[in-house]
């Protein structure tokens, strides 16, 4: 399947919704997995604004590319973000998006700012 990179260095992103696991199967709960490393699979909204348009993202990525805390607003760097058209049927109906995948998910706050200000 086509892969496209997403240049992100003229974009704002801040986190829209702290990191959770991403579920592969409702039904059992069960917790999706990367196929190649079998890590365990996150999902970060995030506000993605650039070209004077903001849109929410949900990113997915490995819990190992999680780095800092990631709270509401924190601004982040998204490092080999890529999107993914994809396209299914279920029950007669097509149904087609864009799915959005990064290496890793990282916080731009300085966190000895933060230790100094305490």
């Amino acid at each position: 399947m086509r892969q496209i990179p997403v240049e992100t260095s003229g974009a704002t992103v801040m986190v829209a919704k702290s990191p959770q696991p991403k579920v592969r199967d409702r039904r059992t709960g069960e917790i999706a997995t990367d196929a190649e490393t079998g890590a365990k699979l996150m999902t970060v909204d995030v506000m993605f604004a650039a070209n004077d348009e903001v849109e929410i993202l949900s990113i997915t990525v490995p819990e190992t590319g999680i780095t800092g805390e990631l709270a509401m607003g924190t601004p982040v760097a998204l490092t080999g973000l890529i999107a993914r058209p994809w396209e299914n049927e279920f029950n007669g109906q097509k149904r087609h998006g864009i799915a959005f995948r990064a290496v890793a998910v990282t916080s731009l706050v300085d966190t000895t700012a933060k230790t100094k200000a305490a």
